[in-house]
Parts: C-alpha cells; sequence; structure tokens
C-alpha cells in the first residue's frame, strides 16, 4: 500500500511543506553557523559524514516506501501521518532551541573557541547533544509519515550511525578544549536521550 505522502494530494501537500519547514530550519541553522564561525576547527570530517548518513538515509527511506509496499502500515493511516509530521515538526522547534541555547558557540563544524564555555541551558539541561536529538525525532518523524515499517527503521538507524560518529568526535574536542568543566558536564547527562544514551 502507497503511504498517503505519494497517493493522496492533501497528504503530499502537507508532507511536503513540513519537510519545506525542515530544510528552512536547516538552511537559517547553517546560515547562523557562517556568522558565528571562528575558533579552531575540529571536524575531522564528521560534518559530511553526517550528511551523508543523512542523505542515504532519505533516500532510502523513500526507495522502500514506494518499492516495499508489504512493509507499509495499513492501520490507523491518517493519525499516523498527522503524528509523524507532528514529531518532524517538534524536531525542527527543539533543534532551533538548542543552537539559540548555544547562542555563538553553536557551528555546523565541529569548532572550539578560546571563550567557550560549557552551555548547560535550555535543553543541555537534560542531554548534551539536544540538537542531535531533535535531528533523529525529524527523521523519525519522516518515517512514521510515511507509513512503512523499513522506511522508518532506515531514516532511524542510517543517519544515527552519522551522528553518532560525530558525537564522537565533538566530545573529544570539547573535552580537551574545556577540560573538567565538560567533563563535569558529560558525567550528570545522557547524550541524546535522557536516561538510556
Amino acid at each position: 500500500m502507497l503511504p498517503l505522502a505519494y497517493s493522496n494530494v492533501g497528504a503530499q501537500y502537507a508532507f511536503y511543506l513540513v519537510l519545506g519547514m525542515f530544510g528552512a530550519s536547516e538552511w537559517s541553522i547553517r546560515y547562523r553557523s557562517r556568522i558565528n564561525r571562528g575558533g579552531t576547527q575540529r571536524d575531522r570530517g564528521s560534518l559530511y559524514v553526517v550528511i551523508l548518513a543523512s542523505v542515504l538515509g532519505v533516500a532510502a527511506a523513500f526507495v522502500f516506501a514506494y518499492d516495499m509496499r508489504g512493509a507499509g502500515i495499513s492501520v490507523a493511516r491518517w493519525p499516523i501521518f498527522v503524528i509523524g509530521l507532528a514529531i518532524v515538526l517538534l524536531g525542527v522547534a527543539l533543534r532551533q532551541w538548542a543552537v539559540l541555547s548555544l547562542g555563538k558557540f553553536f557551528t555546523v563544524q565541529v569548532r572550539v573557541r578560546s571563550d567557550q564555555t560549557v552551555v548547560d541551558t535550555g535543553p543541555y539541561r537534560w542531554v548534551r547533544h539536544p540538537s542531535y536529538t531533535a535531528v533523529i525525532m525529524s527523521f523519525v518523524g519522516m518515517g512514521v509519515a510515511l507509513e512503512n515499517w523499513l522506511s522508518l527503521a532506515v531514516l532511524v538507524v542510517v543517519p544515527t550511525i552519522g551522528l553518532v560518529i560525530r558525537i564522537r568526535v565533538e566530545e573529544r574536542a570539547l573535552l580537551e578544549a574545556l577540560g573538567e568543566p565538560y567533563r563535569q558536564f558529560s558525567a550528570s547527562r545522557a547524550r541524546l536521550i535522557p536516561k538510556v544514551w
């Protein structure tokens, strides 16, 4: 069974409107990062790993939703579709909140500034990397809205692999640059999901 995002005109408009909002949010974040550019870059190519994993996950999810119809979710299709879109938007809102909380320290590449401090306000009160939690939420929402178990699985697994690689690079750079304050911050909260990991 084709997902509503492929087979219903109203659902198509809603789906692509929400994806457009996700894209516009990411563009605004990249723009803000250019303004904040400074400090020492310690990215080690991890940004490209995240981009590649995200593109591969999204592309595979769209193909699976169309070609693997046997993995489609056939019950409560409209509620599931709407819940998926809501999750995408919650992810967008959380990511914007995380970026605003970091302020001048936010960049899309891993960079460390000489005046950098540990930020533990906003969503950083609960997890170390709420911005990445938000990205995963948005991908989960896309998978739910595509109403296909395989699409959902690939959108959870593939981008998350890229983000875990990125987290390892970022945490190493922050620990080297900020030392004990970052060690204490890390010891008091999970990376992505409170009390899980």
